[in-house]
């Protein structure tokens, strides 16, 4: 699974009641847990907020603001700015104090936006105390307690560590997980997809495969297309196709350099599938997607 943030926040709060912010929809990904008290989150409808205790964490994809407060009422809700600058005092160690963490995430390329398109827009997880995703929301919490040097870059791969965890923990919950996540799950097909997916340059054949899944071809490609809706060779060409784009948009490679990595003898023959795929050349293409600067 690949699912690298970029342009990843994350704060650490203490309010007092009566407190509530308001985080805006053009937040890619946002999460939320309580560490202490308790918490209220909704998007357009406070009479369908849901109630968060202390190890309960909330992921909310973007499109639409959302709100948490301590009770489920917008008259308290006040914009993000306004709300850290209001509580940048209160005492943590209040005991009439809520204190949570509140992340935004940025996913880049096709990768990211198809890990989000398969989530709900509200999911709350509630992990139990030995839980993974527990044990590396209380890191995060102490890291950013202590400050000590080097925390940005350790909570950098916190904050991919629980990407992946939250990832990993909403598709168990959602029926409409990604056909390849449910596929990985299957031993044999697994073999298959996590061969494909760490080496996409390797002139893979539908019988190296059915070898890895341990299967005859024509039982592994039914089975394969079956889980996938797609034949083994169009899942890798697409799975190619899907990296291309990340590695154009990110723009630290060459043509040359992109095509070797996604399995293409040369900068032509990989100019050439885009263009079949795309309809424009990988130039084009990129000058049409490349993110405006901030």
């Amino acid at each position: 699974m690949r699912a690298r943030a970029l342009g990843a926040v994350f704060a650490r709060s203490a309010a007092l009641p009566p407190w509530g912010l308001t985080l805006p929809g053009s937040i890619q990904l946002s999460l939320h847990t309580v560490l202490r008290g308790h918490a209220w989150l909704w998007l357009d409808d406070p009479a369908e907020a849901q109630r968060l205790l202390p190890g309960d964490l909330a992921i909310v994809v973007g499109g639409r603001d959302h709100h948490i407060a301590d009770e489920p009422s917008p008259g308290t809700c006040v914009s993000h700015e306004q709300f850290w600058a209001a509580t940048a005092d209160t005492d943590a160690a209040d005991p009439g104090a809520c204190v949570f963490l509140c992340g935004a995430y940025r996913l880049s390329g096709d990768v990211g936006r198809s890990l989000l398109q398969a989530l709900p827009p509200v999911l709350v997880i509630r992990p139990s105390a030995h839980d993974q995703v527990h044990d590396v929301v209380s890191l995060i919490s102490r890291e950013l307690q202590e400050q000590a040097p080097g925390s940005h870059t350790v909570l950098d791969r916190l904050l991919d560590v629980l990407l992946v965890l939250v990832l990993r923990a909403s598709y168990e919950q959602n029926p409409t997980a990604p056909r390849w996540y449910r596929a990985a799950e299957d031993p044999r097909l697994g073999r298959a997809l996590q061969a494909m997916h760490e080496e996409p340059q390797r002139s893979w054949t539908v019988p190296e495969l059915a070898r890895l899944a341990a299967m005859s071809r024509p039982s592994f490609a039914r089975n394969f297309e079956r889980a996938l809706g797609q034949t083994p060779m169009q899942y890798l060409t697409d799975w190619r196709l899907t990296l291309a784009r990340d590695y154009l948009l990110v723009g630290e490679l060459t043509l040359e350099q992109i095509a070797r990595r996604t399995g293409y003898t040369s900068p032509n023959a990989f100019a050439a599938a885009f263009r079949r795929h795309h309809g424009v050349p990988p130039g084009r293409w990129r000058d049409a997607n490349a993110p405006i600067p901030g």
